[in-house]
């Protein structure tokens, strides 16, 4: 019924989660944080380059799962100061276009895993 999908390309798991699941043709990706997977370290102090990982992040869990940013059809983008939104937001942008993006909602929260200040979850359907 369901299929893990996992990559090394993206960061594994910081809790007992997958990266992401696919049911039929819909894939749910659990929220990636700016952990550069190479290093398992966090990438730090410049919103557009934690946007910029976190965006990295669902890109390699996408494509291991024959996917990409065209699949996806809803986003939900967590940060903790929506005075970074504009910056977080032409991050973004660049994954996608503008007549074909998907549903969206941004939200600004207390704290994130890791105290980050980004992190973005998607849905995609094949």
């Amino acid at each position: 019924m369901k299929k893990i999908i996992n990559t090394s390309k993206a960061p594994a798991p910081i809790g007992p989660y997958n990266q992401a699941v696919l049911v039929k043709d819909t894939l749910y990706i659990s929220g990636q944080i700016p952990i550069d997977p190479a290093t398992g370290k966090l990438v730090e102090g410049d919103i557009k380059k934690e946007t910029k990982q976190s965006m990295e992040n669902l890109k390699a869990i996408l494509e291991e799962a024959g996917m990409t940013f065209e699949h996806v059809i809803k986003s939900s983008i967590f940060i903790k100061d929506m005075n970074q939104f504009a910056q977080i937001n032409e991050v973004y942008g660049t994954y996608f276009d503008a007549d074909t993006a998907p549903a969206r909602e941004t939200v600004e929260v207390a704290n994130l895993p890791k105290f980050v200040n980004v992190e973005i979850s998607m849905i995609a359907v094949k």
